[in-house]
C-alpha cells in the first residue's frame, strides 16, 4: 500500500510492510527495510517488528528524513539505503517514549518537525484513538545540530499531518480524530499561540501539503457524508463514555463496515477557507486519501487502504 511522501527528482514512499521505495519514472526501486524483513510483514501484528515508514522528506543535505511509526526518527541515505537513528521511539522526547509517529516537515533551517499521534495507541490501533477522542498527541521538533528533540505543543487530538507556511511563521497541524486543523504560530507577534484554522471538516484530515499555487492540499482519510445513515462517529460524538466502552469491547474489523468509500481531498487558502474539493464519490478509483503531492505536472494521491498509487495528469 503506497503512502506517498516526498520528492527530489525522484519520489520516495513507504509501504505498510515497513519498506521504503524510490520511484524513478515508471520504475520502482527498493531502498531499505525500516525494521526486520519477515514474510509476515504487511500484517498489523508485525508492524512493530517490520516498521512502518510514515513521514518522508529530504533535508538540506540531500538525506531522507523518515519517521517510522514504531521505530523512531531516522536519516536514510537515498543512494545506499543506510539508516541512522536520530531519535528512537524507546527514548522519545522529554522522558515520554514515542507511540505513534506520523507527520513530518522540515524547515528551511533544517529543523525537523514531526508528530506523535498518541501516547496510548499504536498505528495499528489508530481507529481506537479516533473513537476514544483522546488528546494525547504532540508536535515535536528535532535539531540536527544539537541532536536534541523537544516538545513544541502537547494535548493534541491525534496529531497527524503538518505543513509550514511559506514564511514558516506558523505550522498547520491536522487533528484527525476531531476533524480539525489548528495553526500554531512559531514566530512574530503571535508566537506561541494556538488557534483553530479549520473546524468541522467534511472528513478526517490526514496529511497537509503546501502546493505550487500557494494553497494547502489536505487528504481526507474518511468522509463524514451521510449515506443510508449518519456517520457512525458523529452519532456517538455526544457520548464519550459510550465511545470508550465500544473501543474496549469491539474488534477493529467491525469499524470497516461504517467506512464510506468516498475519495476526497481539499484545497484550502491561508485563511482556512475551502476553495476547491476533488471527489471520487463511489471510490471507484481511490478512497482513504492520505496525501496529495504534485510533481512534474502530475498529482499523486497516497492512500492507506489500497495496494497502488493513483496518478492524476
Amino acid at each position: 500500500m503506497f503512502y506517498l511522501k516526498m520528492t527530489a527528482g525522484n519520489i520516495y514512499t513507504g509501504t505498510v510492510d515497513g519498506k521504503l521505495w524510490m520511484i524513478s519514472g515508471d520504475q520502482l526501486h527498493f531502498l531499505t527495510q525500516m525494521g526486520q524483513d519477515m514474510p509476515e510483514c504487511g500484517t498489523p501484528d508485525y508492524e512493530p517488528i517490520c516498521g512502518r515508514p510514515h513521514g518522508v522528506r529530504m533535508d538540506q543535505d540531500g538525506n531522507l528524513i523518515v519517521v517510522d511509526s514504531y521505530l523512531g526518527l531516522y536519516k536514510v541515505n537515498p543512494r545506499t539505503g543506510e539508516k541512522t537513528v536520530l531519535l528512537s521511539s524507546e527514548k522519545g522526547v522529554d522522558g515520554l517514549p514515542f507511540k505513534f509517529l506520523n507527520g513530518l516537515e522540515i524547515s528551511k533551517k533544517n529543523l525537523i518537525y514531526f508528530t506523535d499521534s498518541s501516547s496510548k495507541w499504536e498505528r495499528r490501533h489508530h481507529k481506537y484513538e479516533v473513537i476514544e477522542t483522546n488528546h494525547l498527541g504532540r508536535l515535536l521538533a528535532y535539531d540536527p545540530v544539537t541532536r536534541t528533540g523537544r516538545m513544541v505543543l502537547g494535548d493534541l487530538y491525534m496529531a497527524n499531518g503538518i505543513a509550514l507556511s511559506p514564511e514558516e511563521d506558523y505550522i498547520l497541524i491536522a487533528e484527525t480524530s476531531i476533524c480539525r486543523i489548528i495553526r500554531y504560530w512559531l514566530s512574530g507577534a503571535n508566537a506561541g499561540k494556538k488557534e483553530v484554522f479549520m473546524d468541522n471538516l467534511p472528513g478526517y484530515p490526514d496529511n497537509i501539503r503546501l502546493s505550487n499555487t500557494g494553497l494547502y492540499r489536505v487528504g481526507i482519510s474518511t468522509t463524514r457524508f451521510p449515506s443510508f445513515f449518519s456517520p457512525f462517529l458523529d452519532v456517538l460524538g455526544p457520548y464519550p463514555f459510550l465511545k470508550r466502552f465500544i473501543a474496549k469491547v469491539t474488534p477493529l474489523s467491525f469499524y470497516s463496515i461504517f467506512l464510506h468509500k468516498h475519495g476526497l481531498f481539499l484545497e484550502i487558502n491561508n485563511k482556512g477557507d475551502i476553495v476547491a474539493s476533488f471527489h471520487d464519490p463511489d471510490g471507484s478509483v481511490t478512497w482513504a486519501v492520505s496525501d496529495v503531492f504534485e510533481h512534474d505536472g502530475k498529482v499523486y494521491l497516497g492512500n492507506t487502504e489500497l495496494p497502488f498509487l493513483v496518478v492524476l495528469q
